[in-house]
């Protein structure tokens, strides 16, 4: 039979490999070659379906088809690494595949190989088809492999694999360490690159001890140093080398496990003492802890220098670790006592923990140079001094009696105060040709914000009123070409604004006369309008306030083509959703001088933006002297005094329960405080009662995410009832408290961006995000509550202090109490408001909370009343805090002890 691409096609698409091969291997070279470019054609020119359907994929065949005709490495490799091909590699028939290019007698068979090698992943794939492959190419071609990060990451991936392909137990590790032909190669990579290490900790998964100990990494490498088989000398310098350049912890695990078991001697930690001096200094904890009883085993020795020893020293009595720094003052003080002809040096060192953030870091190290105090000389003690000006809490009073000098007054340590909150950013000037307005849209597809959509369904109006269909048809068909997901209507995405949005881009574009989602939506404006309603029957937008965007682009869909309205009136004048009066009045005034008529939800929603601040007197004036049916109601709103604000109650959800105790998978949560909206007056506007009403489910929503990269969208809906928004997102910012999820809370700087009473919605969401999981939106918690502190007093600020921060406290001693929140979560946030000029509101959060929390006396209280010292001591705060004095009351000498009696004295001395 002759070589066909059609025949070879069909087989590939069958999966009949064997035959494949038999015709290529029973084709002459010449009739290979005159087959390369229709293969070449046919890969590139194949059904983009077709790669994904079932039972029919066809890049096995087509690898053999590409081995089998290709002319040259370079043309194979481009064919064999294309998306389609490259995705599959572990499902190319391997022997058939080298049985066809040894039978061609090809020579770049290992050029092949290590082209192919420069594709291999380097991160999270534990398939090992594509090593297999690629290595496999390589040998045949008689090459080496290259130690590039792909290849070692897929070599180790491959040794540590437990189990072969069909499940089979495979030799303990180091046995296939000990036989693989690129150990000596590509072991040494294993410690350059980074992350390879959590490959390896992962590797371990499920492992047992014992017996079976060889399947570890660690174990694995050492019995292979004790039989010789590795270089002992190479490998712990690599292990070292290893853990001074660092790395994230998990992946730095099995190294300080293999270092643990090398068990380094003295000689040999006396070759790498620098090395351990650096990593004490700059390591991760179990980095430094290791490298910490190194040096201490060499200075017992006697080989340790006393300057590498201070120098090391001295950084890390800086570190976190409390544990690390209490071993090293110990430690230092027993050089002191050892070397009495430098104990000065030694005591300046032990200094420097007065800089260390722990209050009892600084008692321990100020007492125990106080206890040397009269053995100390005049010039010692002035530096001493000087280094004590960094102390915190009530130790700078107890240093002044040590090293002579004042007393320092209470509240005048120099704590930053917080500056006026700035008012938010003017919006962005509005998008001025089709070709922005398409650059828009797909930024808007790959990051959703407020203000971006805000300025596109803007910048479709206007642009379609001033140039028509021409510009905006060229510019954004393209768009839609490209991505027909976002803006296609499926059963997951039928109340997306991207389908709304889409909709009204096909309008422009093409206007067409029969469009069943344009139906639906014009169904949904209409219900909308006439029953105040989102979602139910005819309406698939959210009824969720994010529905509200959904609804204002369903609306321009429906009416674009209608009526050439020339402008959106709801666009805002600040990025944070609020629309100034007098610029609402500009916009009604010259629609009503033009003879048009604002669509409906479109001054619905401007109408929601408007400040709550006292309207200026020209403006009030102005809009009275329209005479347009929105000119009225715009008149009307503003003598009304807007929007009232809703009746915001605590709601409190618990977790549903199976009959052995333990909670169902949807409903693992235990508590969750949530809250309950209520509008407080019928009527008003079509948009409200949705808007303003909200039941909790009566349980824990599983991982809450309807508001999930559209927190802007959210925020910018009622910028002036924040309580509202707080409502809506409580459960999906609880969630990143007690489901760990992430990302949430950026909206609670949105949130302060505005205004409105904080309710308590928004102190609940205020103390959920200060224990959330993730740094960064802990962050987010914190810009929150220094806006917010300082807003408090200014003018249109509602409530005050106490009302704000000292309700917060009240419910992070609530969520903290049981353990809902974990405290230690919480401590770092409120530390970095105080640093920042929040201790005043700080101070009104921690009295808020300290009663419930010293009554249930969770783990980190004693940090937490470290804290309340260091910022009464800021602020000069006196007075009781309920609990505290019978607590510390309590006989005893634990760190709790200390804290409170600490407290305690400093509040009623």
């Amino acid at each position: 039979m002759r070589l066909a691409w059609e025949w070879l096609d069909r087989q590939a698409r069958s999966g009949n490999h064997a035959v494949m091969a038999r015709l290529l291997l029973q084709a002459s070279e010449e009739e290979r070659l005159a087959l390369a470019r229709a293969v070449e054609a046919g890969i590139k020119g194949a059904d983009p379906d077709l790669w994904w359907r079932s039972g029919t994929n066809p890049a096995p065949g087509y690898a053999l088809a590409v081995i089998g005709t290709a002319p040259s490495a370079a043309k194979a490799a481009t064919l064999l690494m294309r998306r389609e091909l490259r995705a599959r590699w572990r499902m190319i028939p391997v022997d058939r595949f080298l049985a066809i290019a040894l039978a061609r007698e090809l020579d770049w068979l290992g050029d092949l190989g290590t082209r192919l090698s420069r594709r291999l992943p380097t991160r999270n794939n534990w398939n090992s088809g594509e090593w297999v492959f690629t290595t496999s190419v390589m040998r045949a071609g008689g090459v080496e492999p290259p130690v590039t990060e792909g290849i070692v990451h897929g070599w180790l991936l491959s040794l540590l694999r437990s189990y072969g392909d069909r499940g089979q137990k495979r030799p303990p590790l180091n046995e296939r360490m000990r036989d693989d032909p690129y150990l000596d190669l590509l072991l040494p990579a294993v410690f350059e690159f980074d992350g390879f290490g959590a490959d390896i900790a992962h590797s371990s998964w499920g492992e047992p001890d014992g017996p079976d100990a060889a399947h570890h990494f660690h174990s694995a490498v050492v019995s292979l140093v004790a039989e010789g088989r590795l270089e002992r000398k190479e490998i712990l310098a690599a292990v070292v080398d290893r853990l001074v350049r660092g790395d994230k912890p998990n992946a730095l695990r099995p190294f300080v496990l293999l270092h643990d078991e090398l068990a380094p001697t003295v000689d040999e930690i006396a070759g790498h003492a620098l090395d351990y001096a650096r990593m004490l200094a700059e390591g991760a904890g179990p980095v430094a802890t290791l490298s910490q009883r190194a040096l201490r085993t060499l200075d017992d020795a006697g080989r340790l220098d006393l300057e590498t020893l201070l120098d090391a020293g001295a950084t890390a009595l800086l570190r976190r670790e409390k544990t690390l720094v209490k071993a090293q003052i110990s430690w230092l003080e027993k050089v002191a006592r050892r070397e009495p002809g430098r104990a000065g040096e030694v005591f300046e060192t032990i200094a420097v923990a007065f800089g260390h953030p722990a209050l009892d870091i600084q008692e321990r190290a100020l007492t125990l140079i106080g206890r040397q105090v009269p053995r100390l000389g005049p010039e010692l003690l002035a530096r001493l001094a000087d280094a004590a000006q960094v102390l915190a809490g009530d130790l700078p009073a107890r240093a002044a009696e040590l090293f002579g000098g004042a007393a320092p007054v209470a509240g005048s340590t120099g704590v930053p105060s917080l500056p006026p909150p700035a008012e938010p950013a003017p919006m962005p000037p509005p998008i001025a040709t089709a070709a922005e307005l398409a650059e828009e849209v797909v930024a808007l597809l790959h990051e959703q914000s407020g203000v971006r959509w805000e300025r596109v369904l803007a910048a479709l109006v206007t642009l379609h009123a001033a140039d028509g269909r021409g510009a905006l048809a060229t510019a954004l068909r393209p768009v839609m070409e490209r991505y027909p997901g976002w803006f296609s209507e499926s059963r997951w995405n039928s109340g997306s604004p991207f389908v709304c949005l889409a909709t009204a881009i096909r309008m422009v574009i093409d206007a067409p006369r029969h469009d069943s989602t344009h139906q639906r939506l014009h169904s949904a404006v209409r219900v909308a309008w006439q029953e105040g309603r989102r979602g139910g029957v005819n309406s698939k937008l959210s009824d969720r306030p994010d529905g509200v965007l959904a609804l204002r682009a369903a609306e321009v869909a429906v009416h674009l083509n209608g009526s050439m309205m020339p402008m959106l009136i709801a666009t805002p004048t600040r990025v944070n959703g609020s629309l100034d009066p007098a610029v609402l009045l500009e916009r009604l005034s010259r629609a009503e001088a033009e003879g048009w008529q604002p669509w409906p939800f479109d001054l619905e929603q401007a109408l929601l933006r408007l400040p709550r601040t006292p309207v200026p007197a020209e403006v009030t004036a102005g809009a009275a002297a329209l005479t347009s049916a929105a000119g009225r109601q715009f008149a009307q709103w503003l003598a009304s005094g807007g929007l009232p604000d809703p009746v915001s109650e605590p709601f409190t959800q618990f977790g549903d329960r199976k009959a052995n105790g333990s909670y169902t998978w949807d409903a693992p949560v235990p508590r969750r405080l949530a809250a309950r909206l209520r509008p407080s007056r019928d009527g008003g506007l079509r948009l409200e009662r949705q808007l303003l009403t909200l039941d909790p489910f009566k349980y824990p929503v599983y991982m809450p995410d309807d508001f999930k990269g559209a927190e802007e969208v959210l925020a910018m809906v009622l910028p002036h009832h924040r309580e509202v928004a707080a409502a809506w997102a409580l459960g999906e910012v609880a969630s990143m408290a007690d489901q760990d999820q992430k990302g949430t809370g950026r909206l609670l700087p949105l949130l302060a961006d505005g205004t409105g009473p904080i309710g308590p919605a928004m102190v609940t969401t205020l103390a959920y995000t200060f224990g959330a999981k993730q740094e960064p939106d802990r962050a987010a918690a914190v810009d929150a509550f220094l806006t917010l502190a300082a807003a408090v007093g200014a003018p249109g600020a509602a409530g005050s202090g106490a009302t704000f921060a000292g309700s917060v406290g009240a419910v992070l001693g609530d969520l903290c109490s049981d353990g809902t929140v974990k405290l230690s979560r919480v401590i770092p946030g409120l530390a970095d408001a105080h640093r920042a000029g929040a201790s005043v509101a700080v101070w009104e959060l921690l009295t808020a909370a300290l009663p419930e929390l010293l009554a249930a006396k969770p783990r980190s209280l004693p940090d937490l009343l470290e804290l309340a010292t260091q910022v009464a001591v800021a602020i000069g705060a006196r007075g009781e805090i309920p609990g505290l004095a019978a607590e510390a009351a309590r006989p005893g000498s634990s760190r709790l002890a200390q804290e409170t009696k600490r407290l305690r004295s400093l509040l009623t001395p």
